[in-house]
C-alpha cells in the first residue's frame, strides 16, 4: 500500500489545486463544508490524515467525488491502462476501510471505479447531502455482506447484489458480519442545471 505520507501529500496538493481552481479561500471552503478552516489548512499542508467523512465533505464542497480526490488531474496524454500495482490505495484512519482507485490515473473518462474493503464491524457514515454536481453511483458486492442505509431506507446486500444509489441523502455503510466485505463502486458525475 502506498505510504501514508505520500497519500497525504497527494491529497494536500489535490485539495489546494481544486480550491484554487474554484477561487475559494480556506474560509470559503470551510463555510461550504462545515470542516474547520484549521483542519482544511492542516490537510492542505499534508499534516493531517483526514477521515473519509471529512474528505467526503470537502469533495462535496468542491463539486467533485470522493474518488476524484485520490485521482490524478485529467491529462489527455495519460495511459488508458491502470496496472494493479500502480493503483492508489488509501485506508480510512477512523473505520479502517480500504479504498483502491481502479480507474487509470489522469485518463479522461466519465466513469470512476473504486474497490472498497470494509472490515468486519466497521461503520462509515456520510451526511453531506446536496452537491453541486449530480453523482450517479452503483455498488456491486463482490465478497461478504454489508448493510447500507440511504436516508430512511436500509438495504441488506450480499455477494452478487448491485444497488443504484442517490448519494444526496445521508448514507451509512455497515459491516455487521464477522468478516470483511469487498465491493465495487462505479460512479459518474454530471453538472446540475442551475436554479434561477
Amino acid at each position: 500500500m502506498e505510504e501514508i505520507s505520500n497519500i497525504n501529500a497527494h491529497l494536500a496538493e489535490r485539495l489546494r489545486g481544486l480550491r484554487a481552481e474554484r477561487g475559494l479561500t480556506l474560509d470559503g471552503l470551510a463555510e461550504r463544508t462545515g470542516v474547520s478552516r484549521s483542519m482544511i489548512s492542516l490537510i492542505e499542508r499534508g499534516e493531517s490524515s483526514p477521515t473519509a467523512v471529512v474528505l467526503d465533505k470537502l469533495a462535496a464542497g468542491l463539486g467533485v467525488t470522493l474518488a476524484s480526490l485520490f485521482a490524478e488531474k485529467e491529462n489527455a496524454g495519460a495511459s488508458p491502462l491502470a496496472r494493479r500495482a500502480e493503483q492508489r490505495v488509501w485506508r480510512d484512519p477512523d473505520s479502517g476501510y480500504v479504498r483502491r482507485n481502479l480507474s487509470p490515473p489522469g485518463f479522461p473518462s466519465p466513469i470512476e471505479l473504486v474497490e472498497v474493503i470494509l472490515p468486519a464491524g466497521a461503520r462509515v457514515a456520510y451526511d453531506t447531502g446536496r452537491r453541486s454536481v449530480g453523482v450517479n453511483q452503483q455498488i456491486w458486492i463482490i465478497d461478504g455482506e454489508i448493510e447500507l442505509g440511504l436516508g430512511d431506507e436500509t438495504y441488506q446486500l450480499s455477494a452478487g447484489d448491485c444497488l443504484c444509489m442517490d448519494i444526496e441523502r445521508p448514507t451509512i455503510f455497515r459491516n455487521l458480519s464477522g468478516q470483511s466485505a469487498r465491493y465495487l463502486v462505479a460512479l459518474t458525475t454530471e453538472a446540475k442545471p442551475s436554479n434561477r
